[in-house]
């Protein structure tokens, strides 16, 4: 009895042992399938997560490619515009984006392209706002024209932090606090300074409704990319527009002193009983010096240098002005004196405020080596006289040309007469040569100018020419030329 009973309870225990196996399996069978189930899912989100990291790079490097393409084709700044703020919405996803950059001072920011669906981003004043009625299409119109100050509202905090900003919503930034600006809308934005070579260039934003979700830190970062070669590429198209318009300025600058040179002698003038030789040596392509032969008839010729202050174009037009004024005067039979007031009289008007022409006009007589003088604020001029081997100065009186509209400048400027006798050289000059500098800030002076002219007096006046700028050379010793430089000699033989 108690054998059979031993057997009946080990049958039990094998039965319990089995039924405990079996429910113990089938847990974890069942938690097998839970981890199945949570690793299938995790798979699943990595696979998701890698397409979306694809696509975005996918979409990064087509912007980038956008950008290469066109810096290589040399777009035009609209199109690179519009193909930034394009071409970073589609990076990021965003319903719109703008593009807004520094004017040349620097005051404000204006807008340059600004998609049609873009979110509002700046705020408007209340009557704006007012007068609109709530117009979105009205206000879109308003932005679109309308400049902002680099210095105020959310563009101008982004440009003034130096630094991206993910706004997740944008009508609570510190910007539209201020009662008398109103903004209107849910919406979140990304925004970025834009700057190349420490130099600060404007605001790209995108934005979209607050209804579409927010922009991710990963879209933040993306548009943080974007932004940067954007800037790349505006700093470079900027630097290679400004190259080209440096060009073409040259090029016109060339082309200007062309036509310039025309006006200048060709050569000697064939003055009976005299030499005559003249130069002239821009500090910059136009030069604001002129001298001039004008052939008078019955053995008298006029022999003019002038000086505009300043240097460059503007100089180079009044110089040309004041050639032709005199031409015109001295060919209509005036006497010298009554030319040169002239000349004062019909430039006064055009010569501005901060200007003036100092101008000496002689004419020679091929006869008897007699000369008139009529010096309209130029300098003085040094006479070597042969037969005593001296230096003498002519200086009368007389007002520079501009700064006065007629009276003062009749009663002051004189006509004056003088004789020049065999061997006797006069030297004309603009202060170009005497306030040469050299790298000491000396200047060349009267002296030195001086003693190349009685050291070279016998050689004639091409040498004295030569001389005098290889002493000036020799002086500045490679110093920039900081001002025109004319000479005239005109020696009696």
């Amino acid at each position: 009895m108690s054998t059979i009973l031993t057997q009946a309870s080990y049958v039990d225990e094998i039965e319990n042992a089995l039924a405990l196996s079996l429910c113990f399996s089938t847990l974890l069978l069942f938690l097998l399938l839970l981890k199945w189930r949570k690793t299938k899912a995790l798979l699943d989100i990595t696979e998701r997560m890698k397409k979306t990291l694809e696509g975005e790079g996918n979409r990064l490097f087509e912007f980038l490619h956008m950008l290469g393409i066109a810096l290589e084709e040399d777009h035009s700044a609209t199109t690179l515009h519009r193909e930034i703020v394009d071409g970073v919405n589609d990076v990021v996803s965003s319903r719109g984006g703008a593009l807004y950059l520094l004017s040349s001072s620097g005051r404000y920011l204006i807008p340059k392209h600004i998609t049609e669906k873009c979110p509002l981003l700046i705020g408007l004043p209340m009557e704006v706002f007012k007068k609109s009625g709530g117009d979105m299409g009205l206000l879109k119109s308003h932005i679109q024209l309308s400049k902002v100050p680099s210095a105020e509202g959310m563009l101008g905090a982004v440009l003034s932090s130096g630094v991206p900003q993910k706004v997740d919503d944008v009508k609570y930034h510190e910007a539209f606090k201020d009662t008398l600006i109103h903004y209107a809308g849910d919406v979140t934005a990304m925004l970025a300074p834009l700057s190349y070579g420490g130099r600060d260039l404007g605001v790209l934003a995108v934005a979209r409704p607050l209804s579409e979700g927010q922009f991710t830190q990963s879209e933040f970062t993306l548009f943080r990319s974007a932004s940067e070669q954007a800037a790349f590429a505006l700093g470079n198209a900027t630097i290679h527009q400004e190259a080209g318009e440096k060009r073409k300025i040259e090029g016109e600058l060339r082309t200007a002193q062309q036509v310039q040179q025309v006006l200048l002698p060709k050569g000697k003038p064939e003055v009976l009983g005299y030499e005559i030789e003249g130069l002239n040596k821009p500090a910059r392509l136009i030069s604001g010096d002129y001298y001039d032969y004008i052939n008078l008839g019955e053995g008298k010729w006029g022999v003019a240098i002038a000086d505009v202050s300043g240097k460059g174009v503007a100089a180079g037009l009044l110089m040309a002005m004041c050639r032709s004024v005199l031409r015109a005067e001295l060919r209509r039979g005036a006497d010298p004196l009554h030319a040169v007031s002239q000349v004062n009289r019909l430039m006064f008007n055009d010569i501005k405020e901060d200007s003036f022409v100092s101008l000496a006009l002689y004419i020679i007589n091929e006869e008897n080596g007699h000369v008139q003088l009529v010096r309209a604020g130029h300098d003085k001029a040094p006479i070597y006289r042969k037969a005593t081997d001296s230096i003498e100065w002519v200086k009368p009186p007389g007002l520079a040309i501009g700064l006065d509209d007629g009276d003062v400048f009749d009663r002051i400027t004189k006509l004056h007469e003088f004789q020049l006798d065999e061997g006797d050289t006069l030297l004309l000059y603009t202060d170009g040569v005497t306030e040469a500098y050299n790298s000491d800030e000396e200047e060349f002076g009267l002296e030195r100018m001086v003693d190349v002219l009685r050291e070279s007096s016998d050689e004639g006046v091409d040498v004295i020419l030569v001389n005098l700028m290889k002493s000036i050379n020799g002086f500045v010793s490679g110093a920039l030329q900081s001002d025109d430089i004319t000479l005239i000699a005109v020696q009696k033989k």
